[in-house]
């Protein structure tokens, strides 16, 4: 019983210094970064719940069961947390310098079996799962993670480290980066694909690139973007959907129209939670893709304003963190983590508001997807793994407080007692090492001389109970005034009888 409370007592002792033990300038963003992490995830599971209840109760394939798409979410964020959790107690440093090889293999195999025909698994015209046991998962979110990993781990060995030179680098890069980016875009996956092309320029752009090569890269990608936009024709349909959705009212812009019939009966505070009128088969996806129309239809201008200052506050947090990373490691992959998160939440506003083409791509925590809520909570995981990582620059003063000793001697004081060169190195006591500093602790009065004021002369070199040698400083403050009040009252009653 008393190993438990012991061993309960040293985990509080360790939270406490978790907690309380870190300076300031990276405890605020971490805990902020958590914190709004947790209110985006129960937010999202309860637009979930209110945008698919009544499809999931009306469906009987689904069990008519309205909490049924809640439930499986609820199963992709408690893996997404253990996956989080570890990937915070892992040192960033060990996963991208050791462990890096292993994922990035992973990972290409992983998009590799979306082309075979027992694996892969096709839907709204694109291969973008496999389907294994029953159980899928969409590896182009996974592979995005790995991305941020390579790019961040190949940045800092050319830029920070110089370990490689400028050809190496664009060979590993081209190897690293460019064949998983071109397995996700075969699928085809292009709204992934820009994403993370984004997140790897905002990434070259912190790392110190050139601004001429980095300006040539951005036009580049714009370039590339409207290549794969107007290159097939299921792509232009959507950017014509865009302009002008009424064109095709009952096919590919119905979605799309729905969404504006939502925000517009949402006005400033919305219909109310749970009393949309567009989810009742109106509304397509609405849990989905869609959850931000619903988001504006129940809860108003306020309510989709409130989300986009959580995704803000967020943005603060990561880049804070990112900020304050010991090496050019960390610092990317907490940037990059946070871009990746703040863009694909823009991707999806945008396309569903119709100022950009409906790409597919989810809010992140607040839209439906196990899959995705899995890799964002993984992305959390990294930037708090760069958090906790993260220390104070080292100064002259931290080696030399390394060096002090701490005793539990019962004759010593609080801060110690000074002793002369030739007492310390006298009757066995040993010499403390040249710069250190001994702090004595304890103060037992078993140790201290009792000595009475006019008996103690102040230099004179003192033997305690225990042996050591001391300089004596004379009375204490308090011995002094008990000295002095002692000589008054003695002289007022000596007053008194005269």
């Amino acid at each position: 019983m008393a190993r438990a409370s012991n061993t309960s007592q040293g985990r509080r002792e360790r939270g406490v210094r978790e907690i309380f033990g870190v300076p300031e300038r990276f405890m605020r963003p971490r805990l902020v970064l958590i914190a709004v992490t947790l209110v985006l995830v129960c937010f999202g599971l309860l637009m979930i719940y209110s945008a698919s209840s009544v499809t999931s109760l009306t469906s009987s394939s689904l069990g008519n069961d309205p909490a049924y798409y809640v439930k499986r979410q609820l199963k992709g964020i408690a893996i997404g947390v253990v996956l989080a959790v570890a990937l915070a107690r892992l040192d960033y440093r060990v996963l991208t310098k050791h462990l890096l090889r292993y994922v990035w293999l992973a990972t290409v195999i992983l998009l590799l079996l979306i082309f075979t025909p027992f694996a892969g698994s096709d839907a709204y015209g694109a291969s973008r799962w496999i389907s294994i046991a029953g159980f899928t998962l969409q590896p182009s979110e996974f592979a995005k993670i790995t991305i941020i990993l390579t790019a961040a781990n190949l940045a800092a060995r050319y830029f920070e480290d110089r370990s490689i030179d400028f050809n190496h680098f664009v060979g590993l890069l081209v190897l690293g980066v460019g064949l998983p980016l071109g397995l996700i875009l075969l699928q085809p996956d292009k709204g992934s694909t820009i994403i993370a092309c984004v997140t790897l320029l905002i990434m070259a752009y912190l790392a110190g690139i050139d601004r001429r090569i980095f300006i040539g890269l951005a036009v580049l990608g714009i370039a590339a973007a409207l290549y794969l936009s107007f290159g097939d024709s299921y792509s232009r349909a959507r950017i014509m959907t865009m302009l002008d959705p009424w064109a095709d009212y009952y096919g590919a812009g119905y979605q799309l129209i729905q969404g504006f019939y939502a925000f517009g009966s949402g006005g400033l505070f919305g219909v109310g939670l749970g009393f949309s009128r567009q989810k009742y088969s109106y509304l397509p996806m609405a849990y989905n893709d869609f959850i931000f129309a619903v988001i504006g239809e129940e809860l108003g201008y306020v309510g989709t304003l409130g989300t986009l200052v959580g995704f803000a506050i967020f943005a603060w947090a990561g880049f804070r963190i990112a900020k304050y990373a010991p090496d050019m490691t960390g610092q990317l992959i907490a940037a990059g983590c946070t871009s990746l998160i703040i863009f694909q939440m823009l991707v999806n506003i945008c396309g569903v508001i119709g100022i950009m083409p409906l790409t597919g791509k989810p809010i992140p925590f607040v839209s439906y997807g196990g899959t995705t809520i899995m890799s964002c909570l993984m992305l959390v995981g990294l930037i708090v793994s760069v958090s906790r990582r993260s220390v104070l620059p080292e100064t002259v003063y931290d080696d030399n407080r390394r060096s002090w000793q701490m005793t539990d001697d019962g004759g010593a004081s609080l801060v110690g007692t000074p002793m002369p060169r030739s007492a310390r190195r006298g009757q066995g006591d040993a010499a403390p090492p040249r710069g250190s500093f001994r702090v004595m602790d304890g103060g037992s009065s078993q140790g201290r001389e009792r000595l009475s004021p006019s008996s103690r002369q102040p230099g004179r070199v003192t033997t305690d109970s225990s042996g050591r040698r001391r300089i004596d400083l004379g009375p204490s403050a308090a011995e002094r005034l008990r000295g002095s009040g002692g000589s008054r009252r003695s002289s007022d009653r000596g007053n008194r009888h005269d």
